[in-house]
């Protein structure tokens, strides 16, 4: 079954086009990973699909309700976690959590289970009384993101959600949300400046740029289709390698500072060939290592510049254009 079914769905504002006639369809109980630089649409999207924006055209559907006929319909089967902060300062976590759960009515028994059991989650168990203006800013992070999925959602949206976490905090709710993918099925989407968290969680990634998707499958596939393996070979006889060195299936060889880069697609399968040939005629090795294509290649292939933080401006645009949601 669809889970979200996007069919060229664009948003404008003024004479800006933020996202620009995407489609793409997610299964059931896939995670699905959404990067691109900010600013290149991924929030934009997100907003539109979770209708706290209204498109310009084209339509979604999530489990099949569509997203602008049935908000409500759409709002009881989501859950969000945005990049910027929606928590109530001056309640408790505990009231951020409880007021949360009874938007959704949640029963109070099975409430008050739940907001124990994601405090604990997120570790925040010993300061659910505490105010939340009193946290810092990765306490309140994993509130909200124990806010989002305390009605147990069956559709999960996540933008930027462990951004500015430790790292034992991040690995910590990614096995959380991994089993709960597992186990309940929910669908997640979300976006990350994370290259191993996507590489990792998501079974197909899409790429965004200046509002247009510029590529689409699973992270193993991108990374076959666009990236070529590096041998790194570190030897006294750099130079005459680097120069001397032939194979139909070697697409270039360089020598820099004492090391030989060679660039080859599936360098396991012919490794053992390449030994045999730099041996074969006497050449000294220190080292060999394999680089494999990671996503920031693919990223860097579809778009010719690195994942980086940018200024967002259609972030700043919605925040003047749309109103807010108590």
């Amino acid at each position: 079954m669809t889970a979200i079914l996007v069919d060229s769905l664009t948003k404008r504002f003024g004479d800006f086009t933020a996202v620009d006639a995407i489609s793409f369809e997610i299964p059931e109980g896939e995670i699905f990973g959404l990067l691109g630089p900010n600013g290149a649409g991924k929030t934009t999207t997100i907003s539109m699909l979770s209708t706290l924006l209204e498109p310009t055209s084209g339509r979604a559907l999530l489990n099949g309700i569509d997203i602008r006929k049935d908000q409500d319909g759409v709002r009881k089967a989501i859950g969000v976690v945005f990049q910027d902060q929606s928590l109530d300062e001056e309640l408790t976590a505990w009231e951020n959590m409880d007021f949360h759960g009874r938007l959704y009515r949640i029963p109070k028994k099975i409430r008050e289970e739940r907001i124990d059991e994601m405090l604990r989650l997120v570790e925040l168990e010993e300061r659910k009384d505490s105010l939340v203006k009193t946290y810092s800013g990765g306490m309140r992070r994993r509130l909200e993101i124990a806010r989002g999925l305390l009605h147990e959602p069956s559709i999960l949206f996540l933008d930027e959600p462990t951004l500015g976490l430790d790292p034992q905090t991040r690995n910590h709710l990614w096995e959380y949300i991994h089993t709960l993918n597992q186990t309940k099925g929910i669908t997640i989407i979300l976006t990350t400046h994370y290259m191993d968290e996507a590489d990792r969680l998501c079974g197909r990634v899409a790429i965004i740029d200046q509002g247009i998707i510029v590529a689409i499958d699973t992270p193993a596939n991108l990374k076959t289709r666009v990236g070529e393996d590096v041998v790194y070979i570190t030897s006294p006889d750099a130079g005459r390698i680097a120069d001397e060195i032939k194979a139909p299936w070697i697409l270039g060889a360089e020598q820099y500072d004492g090391q030989v880069i060679i660039r080859l697609h599936s360098a396991e399968d012919h490794l053992p060939e390449l030994l045999r040939m730099i041996s074969g005629d006497g050449y000294t090795i220190a080292s060999i290592s394999i680089r494999k294509p990671t996503l920031e290649d693919v990223f860097l292939h579809y778009t010719g510049r690195e994942m980086r933080h940018e200024e967002a401006g259609v972030a700043d645009q919605m925040r003047m254009r749309t109103p807010r949601r108590n």
